[in-house]
């Protein structure tokens, strides 16, 4: 049997404003309509008519208006959860590619020129093929599971974490200063550092190479995206299991972008 969506405060306090501005609604309009018609035909509605005419809708009406509130209310619970369902990666519970860049771009064009500020890191997992092809994809699911774990244990509430692809990662972290972007990342590459399996007898621990792009104007997701993917590759080629992230500064109109290294 299926479950029904569970409520939020929120929620209940949307059905009660509902149902009861809908009680009141139908109660003037029946103490309205009884007025008009006896007015139009006799002397008026009397004191007991008024209060028969403002009881019944609340009577009737107020439970009828209740249900149809809550029915509502559980429908757009359930509309929640299957959108949230659909944002996030099956396995590590991350967002997905396409959720992450779609949240990275609301915040990226949604915010001022002064507050266009944060870093884009892309961590990636070191020699992974060779985990898969050593001990099977079920233990690659596993060590997925435990870094997107590390990923999200290290960075601040509010931050995005998106599984890019494959052992790929994304995340955004809006607002943060080249030192904490910095540190952020490292934080994340020692976490990730602690993890170990022993697999029959053998084993193996785990390392990520971590990328970033830290920007103080906007900037399009896409172009950020490549800044930080150069520097993660530059980690790949230079030893893995290292930080490396770059600063990019206003350039001139006529000019190119101009990177600084961070």
């Amino acid at each position: 049997m299926q479950r029904k969506p569970r409520l939020t405060r929120r929620d209940w306090k949307w059905i009660a404003l509902r149902a009861t501005g809908l009680t009141a609604i139908g109660v003037v309009a029946s103490l309205g309509g009884a007025e008009l018609a006896l007015a139009t035909f006799s002397e008026g509605l009397s004191p007991p008519g008024k209060i028969t005419a403002a009881v019944l809708p609340i009577f009737l009406g107020g439970p009828i208006t209740f249900y149809l509130s809550l029915q509502n209310a559980q429908l757009q619970a359930a509309y929640r959860r299957l959108e949230a369902a659909a944002a996030r990666d099956s396995l590590t519970s991350c967002l997905n590619h396409g959720a992450f860049v779609a949240q990275a771009n609301e915040f990226l064009h949604g915010a001022e020129a002064g507050e266009a500020r944060g870093a884009l890191l892309v961590v990636d997992a070191d020699y992974f093929k060779s985990v898969n092809d050593r001990f099977g994809h079920h233990i690659g699911d596993a060590a997925l599971r435990q870094i997107a774990a590390r990923i999200q244990g290290a960075v601040r509430e509010g931050d995005l974490v998106g599984r890019l692809g494959g052992e790929e990662f994304g995340v955004l972290l809006p607002g943060a200063s080249h030192t904490l972007a910095e540190t952020i990342a490292e934080s994340i590459r020692r976490a990730v550092q602690t993890i170990e399996f022993e697999i029959e007898g053998s084993r193996f621990s785990l390392s990520v190479s971590v990328g970033g792009a830290v920007f103080e104007q906007k900037v399009e997701y896409g172009q950020l995206f490549r800044f930080a993917d150069k520097r993660l590759y530059k980690v790949k080629n230079s030893g893995r299991n290292n930080v490396d992230l770059m600063s990019f500064e206003p350039a001139p109109e006529s000019g190119p972008v101009l990177l600084k290294a961070g």
